[in-house]
């Protein structure tokens, strides 16, 4: 995840913000002391996502001349799950947008579970797949730990391996899960400070909370992590200058919840009476000095983020086989 943050989304951020607030904003984006607000400034992720596939699909056209093929990611859904079902499709048609080979490997839901760890392990090995990703939830005749086994860490662009995990608590490069990185980065492209920060992620799951919690501390923010079992919710979150929620429960973080000024990441994705909604109410909205929308917020990001994974994977996977690269040793991943 590169630091910087996106020229043209600040400069577009400072006019949203100039709009929404009647006094200067203070340090980090939040507003003065005392400044009267009419609405939050949207963090939204599509605009970022759109510069970065761009860049993407120039490194993967570089790949592509240097290796002779493009680059491939291989999907994996077990069953119908219909959002797992949308998620995948949404991810390979990224992948058609930049010039990358997307593949998708389909299974019953009551398939035998050595067979969902003998199609990993079957794309752990075709040196012709850069990135495997493996669609969650599982069905519960399904380990995790099982299809992991199988998994090749250099592979793994979504950083669900235990080694990604690992690299990612020591401080290391690798892997993160692409969702906890869509929600820091878009702290960071919006020119949101963190360092010295008090944020609070409310969620601990291993493929969100966790590693945006490690995220934010690579970043100098101070951390707390709230889940199910914490005393007093509300008095963690009114305490958080950034707050990310990732619970999978709509609703669950009020608008009486946020500190006047905090920055707000809702991760969270539910369907409400036909209605997408995420895990903080809408009216959050007026108390934040800014928040991500649902949707429209960290998903966009999400996918986006997972491209720049599977062409760092192919640039490592052809450099370990001697194979030629684009001119540059090593594509980064874009600012």
């Amino acid at each position: 995840m590169d630091g910087a943050a996106d020229p043209s989304a600040m400069a577009d951020g400072a006019a949203a913000g100039a709009a929404g607030m009647s006094a200067p904003p203070g340090p980090g984006g939040a507003p003065a002391p005392g400044a009267a607000r009419t609405a939050a400034r949207l963090l939204r992720g599509a605009p970022l996502a759109a510069a970065i596939r761009a860049e993407v699909a120039r490194e993967a056209e570089a790949l592509c001349a240097a290796l002779g093929s493009p680059p491939a990611l291989a999907v994996v859904r077990v069953g119908d799950d219909p959002a797992t079902a949308v998620y995948l499709q949404r991810v390979l048609e990224n992948c058609r947008q930049v010039g990358i080979e997307g593949r998708l490997v389909a299974l019953d839901a009551d398939v035998h579970p050595d067979r969902v760890a003998d199609a990993v392990g079957r794309l752990s090995a075709d040196e012709r797949v850069a990135g495997i990703l493996v669609g969650q939830p599982l069905p519960p005749t399904i380990a995790l730990d099982a299809v992991l086994r199988r998994l090749d860490p250099a592979k793994d662009i979504d950083g669900i391996h235990p080694l990604s995990a690992g690299m990612l608590a020591l401080g290391r490069d690798g892997f993160v899960p692409a969702t906890a990185e869509a929600a820091v980065e878009i702290l960071v492209r919006s020119g949101i400070e963190l360092a010295g920060r008090r944020a609070v992620v409310v969620g601990r799951s291993n493929v969100v909370g966790k590693p945006a919690a490690l995220l934010l501390l690579r970043r100098h923010a101070t951390v707390t992590i709230c889940h199910s079992r914490t005393a007093d919710l509300a008095a963690e979150t009114r305490r958080a200058e950034i707050l990310i929620v990732a619970a999978g429960r709509p609703g669950l973080v009020g608008a009486d919840m946020v500190a006047p000024g905090a920055v707000v990441v809702d991760v969270g994705i539910n369907v409400v009476d036909g209605r997408i909604v995420g895990d903080v109410d809408e009216r959050a909205a007026e108390v934040a000095s800014a928040i991500t929308p649902v949707p429209g917020g960290v998903g966009p990001l999400t996918n986006a983020i997972l491209l720049t994974h599977l062409v760092r994977a192919a640039c490592a996977q052809a450099g370990s086989r001697g194979l030629p690269l684009p001119s540059r040793a090593a594509l980064e991943v874009p600012a």
